[in-house]
């Protein structure tokens, strides 16, 4: 089942990286919740995809998403369901790779329905120095 989900976290980057909205957005479940490094949760697929046309058409054409895979930590706290948690990443138009500034911790829910894997939740935390140089 573990590429099952790197499969999932691979096509979401893919659909991310080529600026497709609804190939992102059909990813998640249709009651799913999206939460921002901002704090905003966006609910919903159809939301999802909204949200995501005005990024890639706007202040995120042509941005980069690293891809989560190799570090993802996948538990299933059943046979259909899975929290991952990956390091993420990405860099704006004509970067060379994530930028570090951008870096993340993404906590994803998936769950298998009859057809296929989805996420359900997205919570990006964007990583900044703690202070004092705690962890």
């Amino acid at each position: 089942m573990n590429d099952q989900i790197h499969d999932l976290l691979t096509r979401l980057t893919e659909a991310w990286n080529a600026g497709d909205a609804a190939a992102y957005a059909a990813l998640f479940t249709e009651d799913a919740d999206y939460v921002t490094f901002l704090g905003r949760n966006t609910p919903g697929r159809q939301a999802i995809e909204h949200v995501h046309r005005a990024l890639f058409e706007g202040p995120l054409k042509g941005s980069r998403l690293a891809p989560m895979t190799t570090a993802a930590k996948i538990r299933f706290i059943r046979p259909d369901v899975a929290v991952i948690v990956a390091e993420g990443g990405s860099g704006l138009d004509g970067s060379a790779g994530p930028d570090p500034d951008r870096a993340s911790t993404i906590t994803l829910v998936a769950v298998r329905d009859e057809d296929a894997w989805r996420f359900t939740s997205f919570q990006n935390t964007r990583r900044v120095p703690a202070p004092g140089g705690a962890s």
